[in-house]
């Protein structure tokens, strides 16, 4: 059990925020430590570096919750922040039960640890990137590379008798290419995280700096996006970040429950063709949006919410749960304990079909090949998305040809996903930061090349 939370404060802390009534309380601890660093025209810059702890205590009454967290785990801190997330409750005092310690978790293998590495072996490695991505080509007119890690212990305790932690640590590194030829200006961005400790980057880290540097170097040929409706190929990997967006959100209870999701009301239909399976999985070993519990202390788990097409379940905090009758599914995260937990995506993702990327794309005679995204927006409520292509290609007779710059991808979430007509085999999976609801926690997206038979590109070709 973490030293974060002493089992005996933890019941003395949920007793007082249960004084005056309520149905559940609950104490979330945490410590965090991070360092990170830049390189920008080859100098090594933001190199910072911080520790913080805290907690934050909440009571649901009646539907409602009350929130207070405090900075720093003094014991008298926590009991005072009971006090206050308890002083709008007049009932009867609610005992809360003896706490009894969870099975431990199996963590995520950290063989080294990487606040142990100098900083100076990571200044090293950057400026490896660095070399490597201006090495490139005459035409890398900037070249930009982070490096970050995090470690974070978590402890969580409750009035139904739950005490549970979690040790995570993470490691990530970012490259960034601006290429430039005239007035022609284009960007590539690499990235290479986990969770897991500073191994990760054993091997050929730098390799990103050269693939950011492709992707920047072969825009600059590019031709304006053509427009209209055609059949559009989605690469794996960050490609998966379409199938984050355009249905994950959707399957959040929360969004769920407020009648604010296409999806709601659909659970056990068919959504997607028999070919589709997807899952949320938050304990896939050592990916990006993997913990061992989630930020109330339930065990993470694998959740299918599409089998053969038919969506089979959405995805839940303890809260949300309740208010269904069903049980958690391992997805309440909060950013930091100054927050409330929410109903949250950990690593999503199309599981792998069965057709190859080639056989996928020659079957297109005329279409778009969508390799990676930069952004885009969804009304989880209409399922309407309008998303940006940051690396994009056409598809002429089976064969991916000449680079398109300025595509867009428009469409609804329910016809995309009914679209999808072939899963490919070449499983891989990204990093990513989600943002919702003034929070943002690490998630994982990714699938295989898939192929949707219908979408509406909106181009700039005149």
């Amino acid at each position: 059990m973490s030293g974060l939370l002493d089992p005996a404060l933890a019941e003395r802390v949920l007793a007082r925020a249960l004084a005056a009534g309520g149905e559940f309380a609950e104490v979330f601890a945490e410590r965090r430590r991070g360092f990170s660093m830049s390189i920008d025209e080859s100098r090594i810059e933001s190199v910072q570096a911080g520790e913080e702890e805290g907690a934050g205590v909440r009571v649901i009454a009646g539907g409602t919750t009350y929130f207070a967290h405090v900075d720093g785990l003094d014991p008298a801190d926590l009991e005072r922040a009971a006090a206050e997330a308890s002083s709008a409750l007049r009932g009867d005092r609610t005992e809360p039960r003896r706490l009894k310690t969870a099975r431990p978790v199996a963590g995520q293998s950290i063989e080294v640890a990487p606040q142990g590495v100098p900083a100076e072996r990571k200044a090293e490695l950057l400026r490896e990137l660095d070399e490597r991505g201006r090495a490139a080509g005459g035409e890398v007119a900037q070249f930009t590379a982070s490096y970050g890690e995090a470690r974070r212990e978590v402890a969580v305790a409750n009035s139904a008798g739950l005490i549970s932690a979690d040790d995570r640590t993470r490691v990530r590194l970012g490259a960034q290419v601006v290429a430039r030829r005239g007035e022609a200006v284009e960007t590539g961005f690499e990235t290479l995280g986990a969770h897991r400790g500073f191994e990760l980057l054993d091997g050929d880290p730098a390799r990103i700096a050269e693939q950011a540097a492709r992707k920047a170097l072969t825009l600059l040929d590019a031709d304006p996006a053509p427009a209209g409706s055609m059949p559009v190929v989605v690469g794996g990997g960050f490609g998966g970040v379409l199938f984050h967006e355009m249905t994950g959100h959707g399957l959040e209870a929360d969004h769920v429950q407020k009648g604010a999701s296409v999806y709601a009301g659909k659970l056990g239909e068919m959504v997607a063709q028999p070919l589709l399976s997807a899952y949320d999985d938050g304990r896939l070993p050592g990916e990006w949006g993997t913990d061992g519990i989630d930020d109330e202390g339930t065990p993470t788990q694998k959740t299918l919410v599409i089998e053969d097409g038919r969506l089979t379940s959405f995805l839940y905090d303890r809260l949300r749960a309740d208010r269904d009758g069903v049980a958690s599914t391992g997805n309440g995260r909060r950013e930091s304990f100054r927050q409330l937990p929410i109903p949250r995506m950990t690593n999503t993702y199309i599981a792998p079909g069965e057709a190859t990327p080639e056989a996928i794309l020659a079957e297109v005679e005329k279409g778009f090949y969508a390799v990676s995204f930069a952004g885009g927006q969804v009304d989880p409520a209409t399922g309407d998305f309008v998303f940006g292509v940051s690396e994009g290609y056409l598809i002429e007779a089976g064969r991916v040809t000449a680079p398109c710059r300025g595509a867009t991808l428009i469409g609804n979430c329910l016809e995309a996903l009914v679209g999808i007509d072939a899963v490919g085999d070449d499983f891989e999976m990204k990093t990513g930061f989600c943002g919702k609801g003034g929070q943002k926690v690490p998630v994982g997206t990714g699938q295989g090349h898939v192929r949707i038979r219908a979408m509406t590109v909106g181009g700039t070709e005149l």
